[in-house]
């Protein structure tokens, strides 16, 4: 295993690809590492339950600007 202080000699952009790297590999399964909360995932769940979908950037900006 490769330690923190052994990291130093990686150049910024490098360190941030590890960062995403390390980010990537810890969401794979979130409720078995206990690093999100039960609570977390149970809206998670619900949300997915609804399917309500993602509206495109487009049309949040659309409805956005007509509320202003």
């Amino acid at each position: 295993m490769q330690s923190a202080s052994k990291l130093g000699h990686l150049n910024l952009s490098d360190k941030f690809i590890v960062l995403e790297e390390l980010r990537t590999d810890m969401s794979k399964y979130p409720s078995a590492n206990g690093f999100t909360p039960q609570w977390h995932l149970e809206i998670l769940k619900e949300r997915e339950e609804k399917n309500s979908g993602f509206s495109n950037i487009k049309d949040v900006k659309q409805r956005l600007q007509k509320q202003t």
